[in-house]
């Protein structure tokens, strides 16, 4: 489950300013006087009053036991009303009623099924290269704004989030899979196997950090490169996918140990590994221009020194 914190869902802070009170909280004069003429009671006057300035800021309509005593406070000092008022409804049909109201004064359509399919659309398209649920769900809140939609429920979003990323990602790691040969395929699932009596596996080798610039480190990482560039075609096997989801999945490859990695399914493990080599062999490359530039730096200052 995605932490609302990280997320742009509306909610109320858990300690609001004076200045925030005002400038989102304080009912003009006509909504003041939209309310009393709607509503028959100090507490449905209250509680619409309320409904109106939390949705105004929020988009949505927050649960009544979700908003912050000095909100229902402020507004009921703002619209001028015994200090004994509360904000109650008669009846749930009378919430809904008020709802209708917020909602047609801020020219906001309430269509869930319209809302939900508009995220996930979002959701899809965005989840082609983001891999973050919280950028999901963000992105989502955007457009249904920009549709005047009222916004979903928060799990509501998260679980459409969980659900697609993962639905994305599949069809990613198929994709990955199937543009592999066979020969491929077999060689990175081998890398995980255990070689000689020490337990050491291949897989570890596409983590090799390349160590200090000396000569004899550098004909190291040479032979590397060499190796990398053996297991295939990164290029053919990650064509069309984003570089930002390649380093997600190349991530959750390294994060694993040749044990831990063959709990998962051979398919998601080859492509796992996949987008692991292709950073290994991204990373070998720079490695090998960069120690080549520090062995030259090096000589240079001592051709230097040697010259004076």
């Amino acid at each position: 489950m995605t932490s609302i914190e990280r997320t742009a869902y509306p909610r109320f802070k858990r300690l609001i300013t004076a200045r925030e009170l005002h400038v989102f909280f304080t009912p003009s004069e006509e909504e003041r006087a939209w309310a009393e003429e709607v509503t028959d009671t100090d507490e449905h006057q209250l509680a619409l009053l309320v409904a109106l300035k939390s949705y105004q800021r929020m988009g949505c309509f927050p649960k009544a036991h979700d908003v912050p005593d000095q909100v229902v406070e402020f507004v009921r000092r703002a619209a001028e009303l015994p200090e004994s008022t509360l904000p109650v409804y008669a009846s749930g049909r009378t919430a809904e009623r008020y709802r209708s109201w917020v909602r047609e004064r801020c020219q906001v359509r309430y269509d869930g099924p319209a809302a939900r399919t508009l995220a996930e659309e979002t959701m899809r398209v965005e989840a082609a290269s983001k891999n973050n649920p919280a950028d999901l769900i963000n992105i989502a809140l955007e457009k249904l704004v920009e549709a005047g939609l009222e916004i979903p429920r928060f799990s509501t979003l998260d679980a459409m989030a969980s659900t697609v990323r993962g639905q994305v990602n599949e069809e990613i790691l198929a994709g990955i899979r199937g543009r592999m040969t066979g020969q491929e395929r077999a060689r990175l699932l081998g890398l995980a196997d255990v070689i000689g009596l020490d337990g050491k596996t291949l897989f570890n080798a596409l983590k090799q950090n390349p160590g200090r610039a000396t000569w004899s480190h550098f004909k190291r990482l040479k032979g590397h490169v060499e190796w990398v560039d053996g297991l295939g075609d990164p290029g053919k096997w990650l064509e069309g996918v984003a570089a930002a989801k390649v380093s997600d999945f190349a991530g959750e490859a390294e994060a694993q140990d040749a044990g831990t990695l063959k709990d998962y399914t051979e398919a998601r493990r080859v492509a796992l590994i996949a987008c692991l080599a292709a950073r290994a062999r991204m990373r070998a490359r720079d490695d090998v221009a960069t120690m080549f530039c520090k062995r030259m730096a090096a000589k240079a200052k001592k051709a230097r020194e040697e010259l004076a």
